[in-house]
């Protein structure tokens, strides 16, 4: 078994015992020219930040990139904001009478101790979050391990653990597995093969009876081979690998990691980066909803001859250091979560559409590394709303090989 532990550095290496409740989250208005930071979390105190932050937290929004070669395109080009498809997913607006949570650990969710231990599921990573075509919500981790710890027995990747809809204060409790009472591996593949040593998922998502995933081919964690798309027609009990494959190389190595949300015209957007170097831009795709598993159908978004349109050479839509990307619909907002390697935290934008100007959206900085020693991830649960949105945060301390979990966190976006 090649060493998939192999010390990963996400963000700077600190003590992984640091208590996660000590310190809360940060909003960042970016509406004006100088962002006004203050932490808003459960245990925090209103300390302000005391920095001026650009909308994307770490790079000039005026920088001048492309996601292959260079260009002189403006990312915050107007045209961006109002160029997108007209049908723009009104959604159900969000209850006025709803408190805003603040920002908060809920719970550790997996490892021998919680509720993922009855189903083999010690240390492990990621638990992307989707809801199932019966209802169920569907939580599909990497690199998983039967003990608490990076390593030992029972390495399998992905598996699937699954949860009753609906969200509480006391944290998710899961209630079944993919493979039954032992969490099995989704996807048929050998640890060992000469070409790959693990598949890692990178978001998943649910269109009429039939569940998508996307997963990563990696020849040792980060080099990637190739990415692929799987499909489920039995709420992702097996798992179907199609032929929907895309080359680490592909739109300048930015087509490797994924998150997609359907909108409301038919389309699924997909926002990807590079995987695992953590320093890189986000381009943007998308695709008719009925043909996810033809990757000619697939449409990018770019600026050409001084205009934003569909077809265009994909052009960088936020600049930045970006990792695990999650894209969902809130309410009537759609919402961007991701771990921000430049800023050492999970960032979340706010914003209309997919084609809404990145760099000007509402940034909000929920859980940071101070919070949250070497954290990543950072997906969000389908039955979230903007005033209590739930995302799923990973620890992984590099050094000890534990922690190695999930987490799940609360906080406001309203």
């Amino acid at each position: 078994m090649r060493a998939l532990w192999t010390v990963v550095l996400i963000g700077h290496l600190m003590c992984a015992c640091q208590d996660p409740m000590a310190s809360g989250g940060t909003h960042v208005d970016t509406g004006g020219a100088d962002a006004d930071a203050s932490t808003d979390g459960e245990l925090g105190g209103g300390v302000d930040a005391g920095a001026d932050t650009d909308a994307d937290g770490d790079s000039d929004a005026g920088a001048d990139t492309h996601a292959d070669a260079d260009t002189d395109a403006d990312p915050n080009n107007d045209a961006g904001a109002d160029s997108g498809p007209d049908d723009r997913c009104p959604g159900q607006a969000p209850d006025p009478n709803e408190q805003p949570a603040a920002t908060r650990w809920v719970a550790d969710l997996t490892g021998t101790g919680s509720s993922s231990g009855q189903f083999g599921v010690g240390g492990t990573d990621l638990g992307i979050p989707v809801r199932q075509p019966n209802g169920q919500i569907a939580y599909i981790f990497g690199d998983t391990f039967e003990q608490d710890r990076v390593g030992g027995p029972g390495w399998r990747s992905p598996v699937l653990l699954r949860s009753a809809p609906g969200l509480d204060g006391d944290g998710i409790v899961f209630n079944g597995a993919a493979g039954g009472q032992y969490a099995k591996q989704i996807l048929d593949y050998d640890h060992d093969h000469p070409d790959y040593s693990t598949w890692l998922p990178s978001d998943a998502i649910t269109i009429g009876d039939r569940m998508y995933l996307h997963f990563i081919v990696n020849a040792g964690l980060g080099n990637v081979g190739w990415t692929q798309i799987a499909y489920s027609d039995d709420n992702g009990e097996n798992w179907t690998v199609s032929d929907a494959r895309w080359e680490a190389d592909e739109d300048g190595g930015l087509r490797q990691l994924w998150t997609w949300e359907r909108g409301c015209d038919g389309y699924v957007y997909t926002l990807s980066t590079s995987f695992l170097d953590r320093s890189r831009a986000i381009i943007l795709y998308r695709v008719p909803e009925d043909s996810l598993l033809d990757r000619t159908a697939y449409e990018p978004w770019g600026y050409l001859d001084g205009q934003w349109a569909w077809g265009n050479p994909a052009t960088i839509v936020l600049d930045g250091r970006f990792g695990e990307l999650s894209l969902r619909r809130v309410e009537d907002k759609w919402v961007l979560a991701w771990f921000n390697a430049g800023d050492y935290d999970i960032s979340v934008k706010v914003f209309d559409s997919p084609t809404s100007d990145l760099y000007a959206a509402r940034t909000y900085k929920p859980v940071t590394g101070g919070a949250l020693p070497q954290l990543y991830g950072g997906y969000i649960h389908p039955d979230s709303t903007l005033a209590n949105l739930h995302l799923i945060v990973s620890q992984w301390n590099t050094a000890n090989g534990w922690p190695y979990r999930a987490t799940q966190w609360v906080t406001s976006v309203r």
